[in-house]
């Protein structure tokens, strides 16, 4: 499913158009990239929790000539699904 489904999807549920679902996807999208980059965490009880977490800094290697290589600590984005949305996985 793209987005493009996605707007489809919420249009048709919500009973509302295309153009107003999508607006709500869009600002959807962008509260949760502007939350992330503040570094806040997104919790959808029972659905979705999305956070970041920060790496630290280590040697890696090169796999190709097996060299050591100094990998700098960073921020990644973790997203953790919630119990509704295991549960719909198992069918």
């Amino acid at each position: 499913m793209n987005k493009r489904d996605v707007v489809a999807a919420v249009a048709l549920r919500a009973g509302v158009s295309q153009a107003d679902a999508a607006k709500c996807v869009d600002a959807l999208l962008e509260l949760a990239c502007d939350e992330v980059a503040a570094g806040r965490d997104i919790n959808l009880t029972g659905y979705l929790k999305i956070s970041t977490v920060q790496r630290a800094a280590r040697t890696g290697r090169n796999p190709q000539t097996g060299e050591a290589v100094a990998v700098p600590a960073s921020t990644a984005v973790k997203l953790q699904a919630g119990a509704r949305l295991k549960a719909a996985a198992k069918g």
